[in-house]
């Protein structure tokens, strides 16, 4: 299960890193375009909303494998006993459930972009609704692996790197 967790989260770093230098390259030809040159290309606008919308579908569920995603766990981890480990699985499984939900939606969302392209770019608009499905599988599969390592104990479903601790 760990290899898995490894594969993924190397897949998810490695997304999340491309649509980051995508989105810092159309925005430096942006701010560069603007103050040098008096306008810039009218893709970067465009360019800049994909890499942040993939930036979105790649970095979710690597927040939510790191468990840096946000967590409302003041209440929670207060609880007695093996309460706090019993909500942390909920949750994980609840998240996978909305995604799985929501997952034939997306699928239907990013056909439809299939017949559209996009103004600037003429990108097709299938690869740009993809994103919402992507960001839906990546955030199942994520939750996923988080109840599987806590059904079978490789995890208890806690932050890896609370802020204060030391290892």
């Amino acid at each position: 299960m760990t290899f898995t967790i490894r594969i993924l989260r190397a897949f998810l770093r490695a997304g999340t890193g491309i649509a980051f230098a995508v989105l810092i390259g159309a925005v430096t030809i942006q701010v560069v375009g603007r103050s040098f040159v008096g306008s810039s290309p009218v893709w970067t606008e465009e360019l800049t909303r994909f890499a942040l919308l993939y930036l979105a579908g790649f970095g979710t569920g690597l927040a939510l494998l790191s468990g840096d995603l946000v967590n409302v766990d003041l209440v929670s981890e207060g609880m007695p006993g093996a309460w706090p480990w019993r909500l942390r699985l909920l949750s994980a499984a609840l998240v996978l459930g909305f995604c799985a939900l929501l997952i034939g939606a997306a699928w239907r969302f990013t056909a439809i972009g299939a017949m559209q392209t996009s103004p600037a770019m003429a990108v097709p608009m299938n690869y740009v609704h993809g994103s919402v499905l992507l960001l839906l599988a990546m955030l199942a599969l994520a939750a996923l692996a988080r109840l599987i390592a806590m059904l079978t104990g490789a995890s208890d479903g806690r932050p890896e790197n609370l802020l204060g601790e030391t290892k």
